[in-house]
């Protein structure tokens, strides 16, 4: 027995690194699939409605979807692209004001000369490597749009077969079998399409209000950071206080006023405050429960799978994992392990 549980272990540690290099190896296809499967999950209300109230057929619905998607995800592309190329080429130029920013904080707490100073980092840093990090990244955070055309492809067939699983199984198992396992396919579509799509929802309406904060206090660059809190709504906790940082570091340097900068961060963390702990929760229900343990797993490790995108993607994809979990007896106890 002892050996048995020794042989399983390692099978199943192998069996991750296998997967885990198969994953980072297969990424121009794999990450254009599970893109789609995202965009699947959060259209299909929008394919159901068109399809069973409006009584549109099927290929123009998918048609219809297909060309809003495509409007959606070029626009975001076009905005993202050239807000983020002019940021990173205006960044150099307020390196001697950050400079000057942080000699006159340090003086103004009038800290003890020490051998330890926590001010030294600065001398090292140079704004116009940080700048071209930041341009380089662009292209990192937004690759998929130069997959766009295969991850269509893949959303055409999701959405071409949604339904059809149903009457395969019909036809695969005995009636009572198929009707079980029906009903846990409807139960992980509904739960995953309900959790996807409000949590879409939510994430264009946070980011809408932080451009509109920013454009009142006249922070430039704010469709730029109104479109990475968007992206870094869904990720829970970390993303929407990484999403804050930026525009308070930025109005900082902007205005040459600490405090104008904390009133832009203050109003950022009041609105987030009452979507996140208000509105959330009474749209979306009772939360899926996912352990901080779990979301720092699935950031280092789809991150370092597919970086900045992956990282974007991990958490939707975990929270899809969990709730297959729940619904298969099996594998529930994956479900408590990635719980809180």
């Amino acid at each position: 027995m002892e050996k048995n549980k020794i042989l399983t272990l390692s099978s199943s540690i192998v069996a991750i690194f296998v997967v885990g290099v198969v994953l980072r190896l297969a990424k121009p296809v794999l990450f254009p699939f599970f893109l789609a499967i995202f965009f699947y999950f959060v259209l299909s209300p929008v394919h159901d409605f068109l399809t069973d109230r409006l009584k549109i057929p099927r290929a123009l619905a998918i048609v219809i979807i297909l060309l809003f998607t495509f409007f959606v995800l070029y626009l975001m592309g076009v905005i993202f692209f050239s807000s983020g190329e002019k940021f990173a080429t205006e960044f150099p130029k307020y390196g001697p004001k950050f400079n000057a920013m942080v000699n006159s904080l340090q003086e103004q707490l009038k800290l003890p000369k020490s051998k330890w100073d926590p001010f030294a980092w600065v001398e090292s840093l140079d704004i116009n490597k940080l700048g071209a990090f930041v341009l380089s990244s662009l292209g990192t955070v937004v690759s998929f749009f130069s997959n766009l055309f295969l991850v269509l492809i893949f959303l055409i067939f999701m959405l071409a077969g949604r339904g059809k699983l149903t009457v395969k199984i019909k036809n695969s198992f005995s009636p009572h079998r198929a009707l079980q396992l029906n009903k846990m396919v409807e139960n992980i579509d509904h739960q995953v399409q309900k959790y996807l799509a409000l949590k879409t929802v939510i994430s264009i309406v946070s980011g809408l209000l932080a451009v509109l904060i920013l454009v009142i206090f006249g922070v430039d660059f704010a469709v730029l950071f109104g479109v990475v809190t968007v992206l870094l709504n869904y990720i829970p906790n970390i993303g929407s206080l990484i999403a804050k940082v930026f525009p308070f570091l930025w109005a900082m340097l902007q205005f040459d006023s600490f405090w104008k900068a904390v009133w832009v961060l203050v109003v950022l963390v009041i609105v987030d405050g009452v979507i996140g702990m208000i509105v959330e929760p009474k749209i979306m229900g009772k939360g899926l429960g996912l352990s901080p343990l779990s979301i720092l797993f699935a950031l280092f490790f789809w991150g370092w799978l597919w970086g900045i995108p992956g990282m974007i993607l991990a958490v939707p994809m975990m929270v899809i994992l969990k709730i297959i979990c729940g619904n298969f007896p099996e594998l529930k106890f994956l479900d408590a392990l990635l719980s809180k």
